[in-house]
Formats: structure tokens, C-alpha cells, sequence
């Protein structure tokens, strides 16, 4: 097992974080480029769900198996492999002419960044032995990824203005490239070669959790009683029990249900999901709000993020310190229930709004996803011991990124649900056709500057309504989060046991591991 030297630890920390920052920044900044994708690719709602969702749910599924293959096959080959097809799954996603070839390439990238993403916090624990040194490590390291949430909506309605919808994906590709070049050569490799291939497992959470998106995606759309959606239902029901069943009895599991007996770390991981289903699922629908209701321009949707960012930044060395004086109990708590009020905040405004009024729930909003981040990195340091670390990270990381995911997932069920019954009945009002109710959903991002006044107004207006349906399903959900968070954090100590813990008599070379 290879330590580089300390002068090289600097150059290992700006790698992680530069490779962090861009796969955190690729999860959000195509939000401000989705109405134009809409329009110049002729995309649905649910088209445009799954240029989102595709990368996630793959990014999602695929994350323990990436910790998995990194602790056996070594972090810093495994590392350098999700790179290169994160930079080549960016290149194709920018050079699609199609919305199926947009989302196969997501897909692509997310397998990319399931795969760099778990030997990341893995390699800086290897290199950064010191306590107190790596405690501002992975401080940093999580700012740098709460940083790249925060900057991609800011960045990603200049650029679109400037270079249209694919440069949103080009940026990655020169950041990769320089990546792949700093990492061979700074990154040290770690392969305890120990750890075996989970393969029952992957098989069903992948088949269940893509099967409980795709039926909560397209049952709007379809009707919930299709039966195609309807089958996938059922095959979400299946797996996903059948997935915990198999974990539960795997001597070797790549997700190990022992790390939900840890109150605290339960604590955190609920946090995490929770903060990606309420904030990831409002920002899918805020673009389309600001630019095909309010005719704000990718521009000024972007910009408008600037509050929210400069929280976010502030937010990070705050919570790190609250942390570490108080526990994670506090920052988490507060976070949650900041995002709740925001977007609960947020309903009460309509198409003509002024920015002015609703800048300071922006802020609120920044400082409680800002406060949530670095406690959950923390907490995993702390109470995990060092031979699981890698699984605990991935399995934070999992639930947080499959939160975002579903969050979508519902909030644009909520939403669609809400919009095809509110049109359905004004122009029944207007004596339009009653189909045309199923089919603007679908369209209603494509600019439809061709429809009636009339109409363009009853779409404006279930739109609005339907969003702040959603907004407070999120926000409701969030505030039910705080409470079960604060109820579980607690001021209990010590680590997550071992597995060699858990054995009678163990050697010592397992008890030192």
C-alpha cells in the first residue's frame, strides 16, 4: 500500500476536489438548459424528467458496487476508469441530436461518476492520517461538493444564453482530461483486495429502484391503471424487499444493514436523502417557472441562484464548526427545517412576483442546504470504523443521490397529476377539446407561443398551481424529516463496530483493521 509524500498531499486534495466539485456541478447545472433541450429536441415533461433521472438512478444503483470494485481492484484504477467515462459520457451527452441518445449518454456519465465518486473520501482518509488535518480535508472536500450544487445553476443559464444547451456538458470535458493527468500521476493506490462482487444485490436494487422511477415518472403520463406502469410497480414491490432480504444474509453485502443500528449515522443518512428529495425536486421545476411562465431568460433564472450560492459557501465552515462543538444533531436540524419553511416559502408566490420579495427565502434556503453537507461527511469519519468507512460513504452517498431521484420522481408526479386535472377543467370552461388537457403537460415547456391567449393562460395558471402543490408536498416531507432527525441524533459516542468486531475471538491482524 503506496503513501505518497506529504508535499503531494496538497496536489491528491485539489485532484479529489476538482473532480468532485465537477460531478457535483453535472448533477444540477443542466436544470437551466432543460427548456431549451425541450424545445430544440422536442422533449416532453417526462423526457426531460429522464435526462435528470437518468443519470442519477444509474449514479444511484451503481454507487456501492463502484466502493466495491475500488476496495478490490484498487481506488485509484477504479477512480481513473469512472473519469475517463464520466469526460467521455460528457462529450456524447453534448453532441446528441436526439433526447434518447441525450439520456443514454447521462446514463453514461453517471456510470462514471458512480465509480470515481466512493474512492474519492476513501483515498483522502488513506492519505490524510492525521485526525485534525483530515477533519479540513474532507471539510474542504465537502464544501467543494456542496460548492459545485450550488454554482451549476448559477453557471448554467449564462451559459446556455451564450453557447446554447450542449455547452453544459462540454465544460466537463476539459476538467476531465486535466483531471485524468493530475490523477495519474498525484493519486496513490489502495487495494485491500478483500471485498467480493455483491452481484445478487446490484442486480435487484438496480432492476427496483429503476423500476419504482420509471413507474412514478410515466404514470402521469400513461395513467396510473397502464399496464405497463402497473408492472413495473409490481417489480419495484418485488425486488427492492427481496434486495434488503438478500443483503441481510450475504456474508459479504455491498450494503450493510448493520449501519443503520447506529442511531447517529441513521440520523445522517435520512438527513441526506431527505435534503436531495425536497431540493432536487424543486429544482427541476423552478427553470421551467422562471423561464417558460415568468419569460425570464436562462440568464437571469441562473443568476437569480446567487443568493442561494453565497449561503451555501457561508454555511460550510459554519456547520464544520458546529459540528465539532456540538454534534451533527444541531446543523442537520436546523438545515431541514430551513429548507422546509423556504419551500414552503416559495408556494406563496405566483408568475408575477418580484424578485425582491422572495431573495430572503433564497437565502434561508442556501443556509440550510449549505448546513446539512459537511455534518453527514463528518459523521461517517467519526462513528465509522476505518475498514468500513468506504461502505458507509457509499451508502450516504447512495441514499442521497437515489433521494434526489425519487424526489424528482414525486414532486413531478404531484405536479403533472395536478396540471392534467387543473387543464382538463379550464378548458372544459373554454370549450376546448378535452384531449388537449392530457397532451399540454407534455408540451408546456415548448414555448407554445402558438396557442390562444386564453389558453396559454389556463396552462400558465395550472402550472403555478400544480408547483405549489408540489412545493409544499416537499416541504411538508422536509419538516416531518427534522423532527425524526432530531428524535434519532442523539450524543451517544464511539464507532460502528467492525465486522471483526462482531466475531468470537478475533486475530489480532482483523481486530487492528
Amino acid at each position: 500500500m503506496m503513501k505518497p509524500p506529504a508535499r503531494h498531499k496538497g496536489l491528491v486534495l485539489a485532484t479529489l476536489c476538482a473532480t468532485m466539485f465537477m460531478a457535483m456541478l453535472d448533477n444540477v447545472i443542466v436544470n437551466n438548459a432543460l427548456p431549451r433541450i425541450g424545445q430544440e429536441l422536442r422533449s416532453g415533461v417526462s423526457g426531460l424528467q429522464w435526462v435528470v433521472e437518468g443519470y442519477s438512478l444509474v449514479y444511484a444503483a451503481l454507487l456501492l458496487t463502484g466502493g466495491t470494485l475500488g476496495d478490490r481492484y484498487g481506488r485509484r484504477r477504479i477512480f481513473l476508469t469512472g473519469l475517463a467515462a464520466f469526460t467521455a459520457g460528457s462529450a456524447a451527452a453534448a453532441l446528441s441530436g436526439s433526447t434518447g441518445t441525450l439520456i443514454a449518454a447521462r446514463m453514461f456519465q453517471g456510470l462514471g461518476a458512480a465509480l470515481l465518486t466512493p474512492g474519492s473520501l476513501s483515498i483522502l482518509r488513506h492519505v490524510f492520517t492525521d485526525e485534525k488535518e483530515r477533519a479540513r480535508a474532507v471539510g474542504l472536500w465537502s464544501g467543494v461538493s456542496a460548492l459545485g450544487l450550488a454554482v451549476g445553476p448559477v453557471l448554467g443559464g449564462p451559459i446556455v444564453d451564450a453557447f446554447g444547451w450542449a455547452a453544459v456538458f462540454w465544460i466537463n470535458v476539459p476538467v476531465g482530461v486535466a483531471g485524468l493527468l493530475l490523477a495519474a500521476r498525484a493519486l496513490p493506490e489502495f487495494a485491500d483486495r478483500t471485498r467480493r462482487l455483491d452481484l445478487p444485490g446490484q442486480a435487484l436494487s438496480a432492476l427496483g429502484f429503476g423500476a419504482l422511477v420509471y413507474a412514478l415518472i410515466e404514470g402521469p403520463a400513461r395513467g396510473w391503471t397502464d399496464a405497463w406502469v402497473l408492472a413495473f410497480a409490481a417489480v419495484a414491490m418485488l425486488t427492492l424487499p427481496a434486495f434488503v432480504v438478500v443483503e441481510a444474509r450475504s456474508a459479504d453485502p455491498m450494503l450493510d444493514l448493520r449501519f443503520f443500528r447506529d442511531r447517529v449515522l441513521t440520523g445522517a443518512a435520512v438527513s441526506g436523502f431527505m435534503i436531495s428529495f425536497g431540493m432536487f425536486g424543486a429544482a427541476f421545476f423552478l427553470p421551467l417557472l422562471m423561464q417558460d411562465v415568468m419569460g425570464w431568460s436562462p440568464s437571469d433564472a441562473g443568476l437569480s441562484g446567487l443568493p442561494m450560492t453565497a449561503m451555501i459557501v457561508v454555511a460550510a465552515p459554519l456547520s464544520s464548526a458546529l459540528t465539532s462543538r456540538h454534534g451533527p444533531r444541531l446543523p442537520l436540524v436546523t438545515g431541514l427545517a430551513l429548507c422546509a419553511a423556504g419551500l414552503g416559502a416559495l408556494s406563496l408566490y405566483g408568475a408575477h412576483a418580484h424578485y425582491a420579495q422572495y431573495v430572503g427565502v433564497l437565502l434561508a434556503m442556501g443556509l440550510g442546504m449549505g448546513m446539512t453537507f459537511t455534518p453527514v461527511s463528518i459523521t461517517v469519519m467519526q462513528r465509522v470504523d476505518p475498514s468500513r468507512a468506504g461502505m458507509a460513504s457509499a451508502t450516504l452517498s447512495t441514499l442521497r443521490e437515489i433521494g434526489g431521484v425519487i424526489g424528482v420522481a414525486v414532486l413531478g408526479a404531484v405536479l403533472s397529476s395536478r396540471l392534467t386535472a387543473n387543464l382538463t377543467e379550464s378548458l372544459d370552461r373554454l370549450g376546448a377539446p378535452a384531449e388537449l388537457g392530457r397532451h399540454l403537460p407534455g408540451t408546456v415547456q415548448d414555448g407554445a407561443t402558438a396557442l390562444p391567449t386564453p389558453v396559454r393562460d389556463a396552462v400558465d395558471a395550472a402550472f403555478i398551481d400544480a408547483l405549489h402543490l408540489a412545493l409544499r408536498c416537499g416541504s411538508a416531507t422536509l419538516a416531518a424529516a427534522a423532527l425524526v432527525v432530531a428524535l434519532l441524533l442523539g450524543r451517544s459516542r464511539g464507532v460502528m463496530p467492525s465486522p471483526a468486531d462482531e466475531r468470537p475471538a478475533p486475530r489480532p491482524e482483523a481486530a487492528r483493521r
